[in-house]
């Protein structure tokens, strides 16, 4: 199961939010993996929820349950993406 993994320990403060190469940095050092780039760029009204909910703590130091939550956040775009997939190829 790919998942979006928060490998580097460190201070687990959200000082800036940028995706490249699968992987979402929180900081200078620490970042989460696994995230493909179909579940970054996806929208719901208008945002990046994979992106506003980092963004919305920035300056914030992650606790472990916010990192579990966004993990878990991950987990559901990516099951949105393929079910709403399975739902267009139903439709043709």
């Amino acid at each position: 199961m790919d998942m979006a993994d928060f490998p580097i320990a460190g201070t687990n403060e959200i000082e800036t939010v940028n995706y490249k190469e699968k992987k979402v940095y929180v900081n200078k050092h620490q970042y989460f993996e696994n995230i493909a780039p179909e579940i970054w760029g996806y929208y719901i009204g208008g945002y990046q929820p994979a992106e506003k909910w980092l963004k919305d703590r920035k300056r914030r130091v992650l606790s472990f349950d916010d990192i579990e939550r966004y993990q878990k956040i991950i987990s559901i775009l990516k099951t949105t993406i393929e079910l709403q997939a399975q739902i267009d190829e139903a439709a043709l």
